[in-house]
C-alpha cells in the first residue's frame, strides 16, 4: 500500500547549517514509526520538515502519495509539536486552544454544530472534558501534552506526527498519551513519532528508525530488538521544570 508519508533523500539546514543529510524514511497506513536518536541527531527537524516547517534543500517529501508542493489535504494530517512557545500573553482556555486545531482548516468560517462536537470528542478522548473551561495555564506538564494532541484530534487525522509527547510528564500522564494514542491507532491512524526512550509507547512501535548525525543509522523492524544502549537517552529528556508553557498555535 502506498505510504501516507515519504522522505526520499531529505536534505535540510538551519541557520545555514546541514542537519538532515538525506533521510529516507516511510510510514504505511495503520502503521506507528518511532524516530529515535539523540539530541542533535535531526529528529525533530524531520518531523517539522514533514509539516513544511522546516523547507527542503534537496529530495522529495509526499504526503499520501502527493508531492508536497501539490499537497492540500491537510486536516489529513494531525501535528502535534513539543511545547514550545507561550501564548503569547493571552490567556487561553483549554476548549479554546483544542478549537484552535478546527478553526485552522475552516478559515474565518464559523464554527457549526460538528465542529463543536469535534473539539468535545477530542478533549474525551484525551480525559480532558471536564477541564474544558480552565486556563492553559493551570495544568500540569502532561495535561499540556494533551491538550495538543486534543487540538490534533479535532480533524480526525489520517496520520498523526507527534514530536517528543513523553518528554518532562510524568509516568501517570505517559500512560494516559499511551492509551489516547492506542485507541487512535485501533482506528487506522497512521504514526509518526519522536521519542528519547520508548516508555510507555513500546507496545504500539510497529518500526523503529534511529538517527544520527542528520542521518538514517539504522531501522530496526520491532522496538524489542532494540539493544539496551540504543540510541535514545533518557537523561536527554527536557527537565519538567525547564519545559517551556503551551504552544496555542496550529503549527
Amino acid at each position: 500500500m502506498e505510504p501516507v508519508i515519504s522522505l526520499s533523500g531529505v536534505t535540510a539546514e538551519l541557520g545555514g547549517r546541514p542537519v538532515l543529510r538525506g533521510v529516507d524514511l516511510t510510514v504505511g497506513p495503520g502503521e506507528v514509526v518511532a524516530l529515535l536518536g539523540p539530541n542533535g541527531s535531526g529528529k525533530s527537524t524531520s518531523v517539522r520538515a514533514a509539516v513544511c516547517q522546516v523547507p527542503l534543500t534537496g529530495g522529495e517529501l509526499r504526503l499520501f502519495g502527493t508531492p508536497v508542493r501539490r499537497f492540500r489535504a491537510w486536516q489529513r494530517l494531525g501535528y502535534v509539536p513539543q511545547r514550545s512557545t507561550a501564548a503569547g500573553g493571552v490567556p487561553a482556555t483549554v476548549r479554546e486552544v483544542v478549537t484552535a486545531g478546527r478553526l485552522a482548516r475552516r478559515g474565518l468560517r464559523p464554527l457549526g454544530r460538528a465542529d463543536r462536537a469535534a473539539v468535545r470528542d477530542a478533549l474525551e478522548q484525551v480525559g480532558l472534558a471536564d477541564r474544558a473551561g480552565d486556563p492553559v495555564d493551570s495544568l500540569s506538564g502532561g495535561q499540556h501534552q494533551r491538550v495538543l494532541i486534543a487540538r490534533a484530534l479535532t480533524t480526525s487525522p489520517e496520520l498523526l506526527i507527534m514530536d517528543e509527547p513523553l518528554a518532562g510528564v510524568d509516568l501517570a500522564s505517559q500512560r494516559i498519551l499511551a492509551d489516547t494514542l492506542r485507541e487512535q491507532v485501533g482506528r487506522g491512524v497512521a504514526v509518526l513519532v519522536v521519542l528519547h526512550e520508548l516508555g510507555p509507547l513500546e507496545p504500539l512501535i510497529d518500526r523503529a528508525v534511529v538517527l544520527s548525525g542528520g542521518r538514517v543509522e539504522r531501522v530496526v523492524e520491532h522496538s524489542s530488538e532494540l539493544p539496551a544502549d540504543h540510541a535514545c537517552h533518557p537523561h536527554d529528556e527536557l527537565d519538567p521544570s525547564v519545559v517551556p508553557p503551551l504552544q496555542t498555535g496550529i503549527l
